[in-house]
């Protein structure tokens, strides 16, 4: 294993967050069985003061998850002049086989845990908790999530070793690389922008059409959540050659570095923002009717479809901004 502090807190880190989850599951499954909000048994009135401790202790748990994701990419980025080949993250991540699993992980959780307050918001609103089986079943979900996302992580770093022979950027992101990436690089690009081009004015539309008609709350959320996909791997495909300027260059992680003025940042996170933000309007849909929420829950919504609208406006913004001002011709 390599020492150092972000590794050290970062496994720390996902331990405690995977006990709070545990410790909050385990309340979490009475809850689902015994919650009866018309009772006045002594067990009602204990789940109910269990209820506002364990939502407090998630939401922090959930909100440390986003900074976890970061510090893990950071700590990568990092760790690859320790590694033979390695260039950026894609070389460390690659030293193993747990590197990517364990990313692929920490990006899905993240996601859920923004749905979760966003659910949590929202139950919270009404006095009769209407949302409250519904976000933990989600916990349900995502408690083995997070077990299976610290375990690959410890893996992961355990496994690391100075020196290791790994592969650089160049051989992993290109049109001959084995596997699923090999598949997308060797498709036209043209193809890959105007269906990138297409898919974002779709989004745009309903997520407007959601803000002004609070209408379409569920197919904009799915389209949301397909809009992520999509980008990450028009990223992939044609972004990041102009932003790097050169035509086969198409690592998705050398965007973090200092040389490329770590505009990989903003780029992801306004992506991960619009994605948790336009899921989560979908995510209240089914409790937007019920009579404690019939006023908060359209509210939330329009400032969830807002909130997503600007972040996936900033994340084309930047890609195009990138894409116009480069030197690079394709």
């Amino acid at each position: 294993m390599i020492f150092s502090p972000a590794i050290v807190a970062l496994l720390a880190g996902s331990a405690l967050v995977t006990l709070m989850l545990v410790y909050s599951s385990c309340y979490g499954g009475q809850i689902l069985q015994h919650w009866d909000l018309a009772s006045g048994s002594e067990r009602q009135l204990e789940l109910e003061r269990r209820t506002s401790l364990i939502s407090t202790i998630i939401s922090y748990g959930m909100a440390f998850q986003a900074f976890l994701l970061v510090l893990f990419i950071y700590a990568a980025d990092r760790l690859a002049p320790f590694f033979t080949g390695a260039m950026c993250a894609a070389g460390s991540l690659h030293a193993n086989t747990w590197g990517y699993p364990a990313m692929l992980l920490k990006v899905l959780n993240v996601v859920l845990a923004g749905v979760w307050l966003v659910l949590n918001h929202t139950d919270s609103s009404a006095y009769d908790y209407p949302a409250i089986k519904a976000k933990y079943r989600l916990l349900m979900l995502m408690t083995p999530l997070a077990a299976a996302e610290t375990i690959a992580q410890a893996v992961y770093f355990l496994g690391l070793k100075p020196n290791i022979i790994t592969s650089c950027c160049g051989t992993l992101f290109t049109a001959e690389a084995a596997g699923a990436v090999g598949a997308l690089l060797a498709l036209p690009v043209d193809l890959m922008e105007w269906g990138f081009a297409g898919l974002l004015a779709l989004t745009l539309g309903l997520g407007t059409y959601v803000y002004r008609r609070e209408h379409g709350a569920e197919a904009f959320s799915l389209v949301s959540a397909i809009m992520f996909l999509v980008s990450v791997l028009a990223v992939i495909s044609f972004i990041s050659p102009y932003i790097y300027e050169l035509p086969t260059h198409h690592c998705p992680f050398c965007l973090l570095q200092k040389e490329y003025g770590y505009i990989g940042y903003p780029m992801y996170l306004s992506l991960l923002v619009a994605t948790v933000c336009g899921i989560g309007t979908g995510a209240i849909e089914p409790f937007k009717h019920r009579r404690s929420l019939k006023e908060a829950a359209p509210r939330i919504q329009k400032r969830l479809a807002l909130a997503s609208l600007v972040a996936f406006a900033v994340f084309a913004a930047i890609s195009v901004a990138e894409i116009a001002l480069s030197n690079l011709k394709m």
